[in-house]
Parts: C-alpha cells; sequence; structure tokens
C-alpha cells in the first residue's frame, strides 16, 4: 500500500510559478511510475505529466508543455511538479498518482495508476 500527500498548491496570480510536490510512504516508489492529474470544477480528470520510473521519460499534456516540468526524487520517495507561466485555465485540483511497473514507459489515464493522493488545490487569478 502507497499513502501519497501533495503539497504546495496555494493561490497565485496569472504569471507566476509554484511547485507541487507529491511524498509516498509505505513502499518505495523506484519501481513505480508516477503522474500529475488536475480536475477543475464541473470537469473531468485530465492528465497533465507522467514520468517513468527511471525518471528518464516524461510526457505533458499539450496544454502544459512547455510551462511545466515533472521530476522524481527516488531517494526521497517524492514527485515534483514544476508549474510556470500559470493561467487561469490552470485552476484545479491537483492530483498525484502511482503505480508499479516493470516497464519504462509513462502513463497517461487515470485508470492505469493505482494509488491517488487526495489533491492540493491550484488557483490561478486573472
Amino acid at each position: 500500500q502507497v499513502q501519497l500527500v501533495e503539497s504546495g498548491g496555494e493561490l497565485v496570480q496569472a504569471g507566476a510559478s509554484l511547485r507541487l510536490s507529491c511524498a509516498a510512504s509505505g513502499r518505495t516508489i523506484t519501481d513505480c511510475a508516477m503522474g500529475w492529474f488536475r480536475q477543475a470544477p464541473g470537469k473531468e480528470r485530465e492528465f497533465v505529466a507522467a514520468i517513468s520510473t527511471s525518471g528518464r521519460v516524461r510526457a505533458y499534456a499539450n496544454s502544459v508543455k512547455g510551462r511545466f516540468t515533472i521530476a522524481r526524487d527516488n531517494a526521497k520517495n517524492t514527485v515534483y511538479l514544476e508549474m510556470n507561466s500559470l493561467n487561469a485555465e490552470d485552476t484545479a485540483g491537483y492530483y498525484c498518482a502511482v503505480t508499479p511497473t516493470t516497464s519504462s514507459t509513462t502513463y497517461r489515464r487515470a485508470r492505469e495508476y493505482h494509488y491517488w493522493g487526495q489533491g492540493t488545490q491550484v488557483t490561478v487569478s486573472s
């Protein structure tokens, strides 16, 4: 079992930057692919970014490509999401997710993840 705790969300102005963290406990995440998703009120949860077990493979949604960066620190059992040039459309609850895997790929679909955090709220005022 893995417990995930996200942090770093807050209210910011458009153009600002934030770094979200997701700390895992209960087991090592070195053999887990990890991802970030977000969900705005009245909308479905959507993929944001994903990273492979080694960190060498990363994937991004088109809407955040070039502005967001996903990274992981396996020694700290933590995954990060660096977000730059935030705009109002980025306002959402952000959730991290992990899934054990023997593959070196990334996963974009929510149903491919076994464990989820409770989320952290990011609000961008325009």
